[in-house]
């Protein structure tokens, strides 16, 4: 059912690069029939730099796929590094340059309508990237499945335990309360725990993401409960490590740590055994997905969504859970990961016992 999910969400990333890239590829760096796009500028903003992926992989992707549909067009990046305000200001500098669209991941998402009113005001299109934006409509949104993300590893974790006949209660680290998808996967996950049986024994909402303020939470949580924790649902890789520093800093068992994002830290901590699962959530997919819609928008064409969230038009694509027992399939055999990347040092024997070279 992984593999099918995973084949899955290929197939659906190579409908919107059908979608969007006809009628767009002939005419890219031209300007024939682009409505004066050529030299244009499209803003690709990021909300932090606590997640690895925005630097490494999402704005090369963003920036590849732009360069093939426009060769002569500018990306704007900025990285707002968990600053509403700053991510404002970039805003409004994207736009004071004559951007013709706008893609951002925000930082806080109720505070990122007054950058879409901004840009609407002056018709520039805004792709709301990862994480919607309720208040305020963006003109379109492009993501994974969010509240799937979050019942997928939460069901996962609890499967887990079921089989392994655990006793006890599960810590519940959310993401950040100023991001709509995180109350997304927040929601997911509770479909899955507050039905399984097991005790929620409590849960953080972890700002900014941050790593150190989830150890800092479930350190507390460790000392108040003790062996009653059976398995952490984490919302991201980055909060289901800290989690897991925070156990192995008490010199305690680490339970089972769901994650989210595929990184390389977590793919690193599955294969010893440290973390029970991550999302992988192929961040080419979205970030090719979004080059696409925004040159539609730069063409003046304004593109269907196939799904609606928050009365915006929008396309979510489906992830595909990450245990020891597939991480070679998934991130490996795919090309996802390389093992050069991921093997070495401590992980290099876990690496042969999975097979993965």
């Amino acid at each position: 059912m992984r593999t099918s999910a995973f084949a899955a969400v290929a197939v659906l990333a190579s409908s919107l690069l059908a979608a969007c890239g006809s009628g767009s590829d002939s005419g890219a760096g031209t300007g024939g029939g682009t409505g004066g796009v050529e030299n244009a500028k499209v803003a690709f903003l990021m909300p932090d730099l606590a997640s690895t992926r925005y630097e490494l992989q999402d704005k090369p992707l963003f920036e590849a796929r732009m360069k093939q549909l426009c060769p002569t067009c500018e990306v704007i990046y900025q990285n707002a590094d968990s600053d509403a305000s700053k991510q404002q200001q970039q805003a409004n500098s994207a736009l004071a340059q004559g951007v013709k669209a706008i893609v951002i991941d925000p930082v806080d998402s109720a505070a990122a309508a007054t950058i879409v009113k901004s840009a609407q005001a002056q018709q520039v299109p805004i792709i709301a990237y990862d994480r919607p934006i309720p208040a305020t409509p963006a003109d379109y949104y492009i993501s994974f499945d969010n509240e799937k993300i979050g019942s997928l590893i939460a069901q996962s974790l609890v499967d887990h335990l079921k089989a392994e006949q655990a006793e006890g209660g599960i810590l519940q680290v959310n993401g950040s309360p100023t991001d709509a998808a995180a109350g997304l996967i927040k929601k997911g996950i509770h479909s899955a725990v507050d039905s399984s049986g097991f005790k929620l024994l409590a849960e953080y909402d972890t700002p900014d993401w941050q790593p150190e303020k989830a150890q800092t939470w479930v350190s507390g949580q460790i000392t108040q409960f003790k062996d009653q924790i059976v398995g952490v649902v984490a919302a991201n890789d980055g909060t289901g490590g800290g989690s897991i520093a925070a156990f192995k800093a008490a010199g305690v068992d680490v339970p089972p740590v769901t994650g989210n994002d595929a990184e390389v830290a977590a793919a690193q901590r599955i294969i010893s055994g440290d973390q029970y699962n991550t999302i992988s959530k192929p961040i080419k997919i979205v970030a090719e997905a979004s080059a696409n819609v925004a040159w539609e928008f730069m063409q003046g064409r304004k593109p269907a969504g196939k799904t609606q969230l928050y009365d915006t038009p929008s396309e979510l694509f489906v992830p595909t859970v990450v245990t020891k027992e597939n991480v070679k399939e998934v991130l490996f055999d795919s090309g996802i990961m390389k093992a050069a990347d991921v093997c070495s040092g401590e992980y290099a024997k876990g690496c042969d016992e999975l097979g993965i070279k």
